[in-house]
């Protein structure tokens, strides 16, 4: 199925989001929709999705101008849009989310015979070995993202957009995706994929659009371009991409770790970190490097061994304990664990923090005001206003404001779990110039990544797990992809040694 937008404009109040954009895809295309938070995109695809009406432009199916006033039409037309919030639900079985809403009945009872014979039908078009009575709480990640694709090809859909699928998904289970959309592809459908990865734009797709400030910034075929090439398109500059210069002042010992382990998860686990120091552990799924910065914060105190801040004994038992002993941590999953969706800006800025603010039972406002604009000057926060929820703001903006939160508080060990995850090129490199700067106000920061050059770019030295032990320590030259792979996959330093020369 062709498909076209042609001259949208989109405008909210004085607010012009789109400024005359046009996009075309065609039959068995994947092509990447990029751009910074604040580009257009969300509201390009929401135009495409019927949730919103453009004020000038039109759509154009197969050479046929139509237009979607509501999200049905635009299913109807054959166009399917997966949220990157999933519309599933994991109290049901597989073939009730595939049918959700479209349940099939004979007389009066449900079709169950006919609804699971259907499901197996596109799950095996698809390539995939599942039991459509399997409940959608035994899937991970990937395989929901899977259903979500099943469901649009089983209603006929034609052009699927899918909104960052692999923002929460390991490397194995993005591999899986893609697989998936290599398979869809092959029928024909053409997918809209919208990310802030450029290195998945480079891989999965045939095509790309780039917006900024509401235009088309460039667009054309990937491989004619780098991940370079799509940045600076993004952000109107070119954009760093060589390990990052800072003023190095390293100070005392400020946490050490000895012989930490817990069951099933890390082993024999030693290190140190001191003042002003950037350390970053890396490695592959399953590593265990997340539930062991856990286990030293507090969050699952349960363990073997011995963790020390500032010189004193320090097992945290709870992340109450973790705070007062001088320890942050930025979690890797800011929509679940590090904001929360009810409370303003300035709430989820200040929640770490206010007993601070407190005074004989009142929360002295004008001060916890003067805190939070302090923070939105020097993290570059883009708000129009404090009070307003959180969830109205950006990713990349949300995340500044999980940092605000423990900035508050002055840890002396700062833990950031993929900190630039779900955040588009601009908002990452705010959050590098951030981390930086903690760095050489003598605040010690672990960095914990999949992404190798962003180890390679932020890091002093970088510890590479695998299977839950520390594979080996990796600083200067001995830092690069080729070594962080080969001890991320169980290789040793002594053959990572030999490779280089």
């Amino acid at each position: 199925m062709a498909l076209s937008m042609k001259g949208i404009e989109k405008s909210f109040g004085a607010n012009q989001v789109l400024k005359g954009v046009d996009f075309t895809i065609g039959d068995g295309e994947v092509r990447a929709l990029i751009g910074e938070n604040g580009a257009g995109k969300s509201t390009l695809m929401n135009i495409l999705g019927g949730v919103l009406q453009p004020n000038a432009g039109f759509i154009q199916v197969n050479g046929q101008t139509v237009r979607f006033d509501t999200p049905k039409d635009s299913m109807n037309a054959g166009i399917a849009f997966i949220h990157q919030e999933l519309n599933l639900v994991n109290d049901l079985n597989i073939y009730e989310n595939l049918f959700l809403g479209n349940e099939l009945k004979r007389g009066w009872r449900l079709d169950r015979k006919t609804m699971i014979e259907r499901s197996r039908e596109v799950l095996r078009r698809l390539n995939v070995e599942l039991d459509p009575a399997t409940p959608l709480s035994a899937l991970d990640a990937s395989y929901k993202q899977i259903i979500e694709i099943a469901r649009a090809l089983l209603f006929k859909a034609r052009t699927i957009i899918m909104d960052e699928p692999t923002t929460s998904l390991t490397e194995v289970e993005i591999a899986r995706v893609f697989e998936m959309m290599h398979t869809v592809k092959q029928t024909g459908v053409s997918i809209v994929f919208i990310s802030h990865k450029l290195n998945e734009v480079l891989t999965i797709c045939d095509t790309y659009t780039v917006l900024r400030d509401g235009e088309v910034a460039g667009q054309g075929r990937v491989e004619r371009v780098t991940e370079r090439d799509l940045a600076r398109m993004m952000v109107g500059h070119e954009v760093r991409t060589e390990k990052l210069a800072r003023k190095v002042n390293i100070g005392a010992e400020v946490l050490r770790v000895e012989h930490l382990s817990r069951e099933r998860e890390f082993e024999d686990v030693s290190f140190t970190l001191r003042a002003g120091e950037i350390l970053g552990f890396t490695g592959l799924l399953g590593d265990g490097r997340s539930e062991l910065f856990q286990t030293i914060f507090g969050v699952t105190p349960d363990c073997k061994g011995k963790i020390s801040v500032g010189g004193k004994n320090a097992r945290p038992k709870s992340t109450t304990q973790g705070y007062k002993a001088g320890l942050g941590y930025v979690p890797r999953n800011r929509k679940e664990n590090g904001i929360i969706k009810d409370l303003s800006v300035q709430e989820n800025a200040s929640i770490v923090t206010y007993s601070r603010f407190n005074t004989l039972g009142w929360l002295n406002m004008g001060v916890l005001r003067d805190n939070m604009q302090k923070h939105v000057r020097d993290l570059s926060i883009k708000v129009e206003n404090v009070n307003l929820p959180i969830t109205s703001l950006s990713g990349g903006n949300q995340q500044k404001v999980v940092l605000a939160k423990w900035l508050s508080a002055a840890p002396k060990v700062l833990i950031f779990d993929n900190p630039t995850q779900g955040v588009d090129v601009g908002a990452k490199e705010d959050i590098y110039d951030i981390i930086l700067r903690l760095a050489e106000e003598g605040v010690a920061i672990v960095i914990l990544s999949s992404e190798a050059q962003e180890i390679i770019r932020l890091c002093d030295r970088a510890l590479v797990m695998y299977h839950g032990r520390v594979r080996g320590e990796l600083t200067d030259e001995a830092l690069n992809e080729h070594t962080i792979m080969l001890l991320a996959a169980g290789g040793s330093l002594e053959e990572g040694e030999k490779a280089a020369v």
